[in-house]
């Protein structure tokens, strides 16, 4: 009995022995990734950060910017700048979601000392990070998506800040780039691991940045861009719609279109008489790619809207007036990024501001570029018309760059708060004394969530969490 007492006793030292040795490895959990490489995380935030512009293009853009208008809508709405305390807290949460994992995936990338994946890495922090500042003013970044390392409650940084970050992470992260190096994971959703048309995002997105400071004088933007412009070895962008950062939705999943349901974008929406106008008058070939025809009973009257923020009943319109086409957000399709023709325009803005030359080339490869990107042709003689041809105004610029930027996230709104133009018309239904916000409200949990920062940014601000309270590069009155 003794003996094989000892001998249990042996054996129960040796397995339990042999079972602490191996506990790491048979603990592992075969149906979960062991170690985030870049490209884990690359598609997601890509599709992430794509989808979330789209949805926000047709939520708020469109609304502001007299694309359309909520039909019937008798009071109130934001198409009347009737701005809810609320309406920004999806993209606060959207982006600081994938900011975290942008965060992971540039850390990734570090450590396994991969300059490309680097380099995507801060270019997507770039082009997040502005579009949030764009949104609110100032922001948490530099201790922002640190949960982890105990900061609950990051401080603010002011867009001045940011911007002087961003701009410099874009600088350094086209010197990463290394062509003669594959991008070694799976293919990438945007470029397909296309390494030039990357370093082309990147430097395109620099120029998209430095033009919305560019009011800023102190920040030398025009002759930074006019330095890129002049060196495109050293700075290559965008030199066709084929690069353009335009994400190809497929319909498989995960790469699917946002809209569960493509008839609710739609839903109960007419397209502003605005829009549609500027289009009717030019005998625009995108017409029917984005709008439907109206109709009085069975009969066509061709592209008609619906004045935005229009005072009285719905009763008033005696026709059924355009509405987007369904096809639009129907798998597949396409959500816009940074197109080249945005490149194209600015550049068209640099040369008619007399930083370098041909601003009616430009100004015609944007327009033309326009067309492209939504699957339409430049008609022959399109340029014919006094409207259309080029007359040497920024504001001639800015209404085609408007329609460059139809369902680019928050851009049409950003660039008219940075120039005023295009001219939108005003109603006496509209709120806010008929002034386009300037920005939007902070969460409306920031101030107990995140008590101290929320009081720095007001102070940043001004004292007020106000709609009208300027950015730091919004200096148009």
């Amino acid at each position: 009995m003794k003996k094989i007492g000892t001998l249990f006793i042996i054996l129960l030292i040796f397995f339990a022995g042999g079972c602490t040795n191996d506990f790491e490895e048979i603990n592992e959990d075969p149906n979960r990734i062991a170690e985030i490489s870049p490209a884990t995380l690359l598609n997601p935030i890509i599709y992430g950060l794509a989808s979330h512009g789209a949805n926000r293009s047709d939520a708020i853009t469109f609304n502001l910017m007299q694309v359309s208008v909520p039909f019937p809508s008798v009071s109130g709405g934001l198409h009347r700048y009737d701005v809810s305390l609320g309406i920004g807290n999806s993209s606060w949460d959207n982006y600081y979601k994938w900011l975290q994992n942008i965060k992971e995936m540039h850390a990734a990338a570090t450590l396994r000392e991969d300059n490309n994946y680097t380099a995507i890495a801060l270019t997507l922090n770039a082009y997040a990070y502005a579009n949030l500042t764009d949104l609110f003013g100032p922001v948490p970044m530099k201790k922002a998506v640190s949960a982890e390392e105990g900061i609950l409650t990051p401080k603010f940084d002011s867009q001045e800040e940011i911007y002087t970050t961003i701009l410099s992470d874009l600088e350094k992260a086209n010197t990463l780039y290394d062509l003669d190096q594959a991008m070694v994971y799976e293919s990438d959703i945007l470029f397909g691991n296309d390494i030039e048309r990357w370093r082309k995002f990147t430097n395109s997105l620099h120029m998209r940045l430095l033009l919305r400071i560019s009011n800023r004088s102190n920040t030398n933007a025009f002759a930074k861009l006019s330095t890129m412009v002049q060196n495109p070895t050293k700075y290559p962008v965008f030199e066709n719609t084929e690069e353009s950062a335009i994400l190809q939705v497929t319909g498989i999943t995960p790469n699917v279109s946002p809209w569960g349901r493509p008839q609710d974008f739609r839903l109960s929406t007419k397209i502003s008489s605005f829009f549609l106008d500027n289009l009717n008058q030019w005998e625009d070939p995108r017409r029917p790619i984005i709008a439907t025809q109206a109709n009085i009973e069975d009969q066509t009257i061709g592209y008609k809207g619906i004045p935005s923020a229009y005072a009285g009943n719905e009763s008033q319109f005696t026709y059924n007036a355009s509405t987007f086409e369904i096809k639009q957000v129907e798998n597949p399709m396409k959500i816009y990024l940074l197109p080249f023709s945005e490149v194209a325009f600015i550049k068209a803005e640099l040369a008619q501001r007399g930083y370098i030359g041909n601003p009616e080339l430009h100004y015609t490869n944007g327009v033309k570029a326009a067309m492209e990107q939504l699957g339409a042709e430049l008609p022959e003689g399109y340029f014919d018309n006094p409207l259309t041809n080029y007359n040497g105004s920024l504001e001639q610029i800015m209404i085609q760059k408007y329609y460059a930027l139809y369902f680019v996230d928050y851009q049409q709104w950003f660039e008219y708060r940075r120039t005023g133009f295009p001219t939108l018309p005003t109603t006496e239904a509209m709120f806010n004394d008929a002034k386009m916000p300037s920005r939007l409200f902070y969460p409306s949990d920031l101030a107990i969530g995140n008590a101290p920062g929320y009081r720095q940014a007001l102070e940043m601000l001004g004292g007020k969490d106000d709609i009208n309270v300027k950015v730091w590069w919004d200096t148009v009155d």
